[in-house]
């Protein structure tokens, strides 16, 4: 089988969600960067392979796949160890519940072509759009916080591994600290944090450490 093929932007929450779940399965992948900045994820030579015109993508098994959600899904499929999702099917939920309720209601409002469309056409200042960006963290992460409460989670949310919601949750919390949220009130959140990026898996695949961070 040939070495899969990341196709990604180290400041990109759903790039850095799948450098997590690759390093955590061990499997070899090649880092290929694309900048999402200067749009190079829109060029043809691109969205011929990726109609999206998204990240992260990845080839693998002689094809182009992309939406880091469904990729994570298949990832866990196709290389079941270690799984992400636990077997017990109320954690599982929970698990699902909480990964979800980041990805669709913070990403999709806080990725990087809303923040572009509220600058350019609709006009707002950067410090109107760090103010929504914070607004839909709290939104959501506030919430989260109280599960995780209400759980009583240790080191992670399930068990002594990390799974798919500290896959969704570090890379966000990543994007919460370089807009200035604060996470002090968010204690079970932050343990988990700490936990996680601890862990070779999760060092390695931090922003700061990917070649195009440089």
């Amino acid at each position: 089988m040939s070495t899969m093929k990341l196709y990604g932007y180290f400041r990109s929450s759903t790039s850095y969600r799948l450098r997590i779940a690759l390093n955590l399965k061990g499997l070899a992948f090649e880092n290929i960067p694309v900048n999402l900045v200067t749009a190079e994820n829109k060029a043809e030579s691109f969205t011929q392979r990726n109609p999206f015109g998204s990240l992260p993508m990845l080839e693998a098994d002689g094809r182009d796949r992309a939406q880091s959600m469904a990729l994570l899904e298949w990832l866990d499929e196709a290389y079941p160890a270690p799984a992400f999702l636990p077997a017990d099917i109320e954690a599982r939920y929970t698990s699902r519940e909480l990964a979800y309720g980041i990805a669709t209601e913070i990403h999709a409002v806080n990725n990087l072509p809303v923040l572009k469309y509220l600058k350019d056409p609709l006009g707002h200042t950067q410090d109107e759009i760090d103010i929504w960006y914070r607004h839909w963290l709290k939104r959501t992460l506030d919430p989260v916080e109280a599960r995780l409460a209400q759980l009583g989670t240790s080191d992670f949310l399930h068990g002594d591994a990390p799974g798919l919601f500290e896959i969704v949750l570090i890379p966000q919390l990543a994007n919460a600290r370089r807009f200035d949220y604060d996470l002090s009130a968010s204690p079970h959140m932050t343990r988990i944090e700490a936990t996680c990026l601890a862990l070779p898996a999760f060092a390695a695949a931090h922003p700061d450490q990917q070649i195009d961070a440089r």
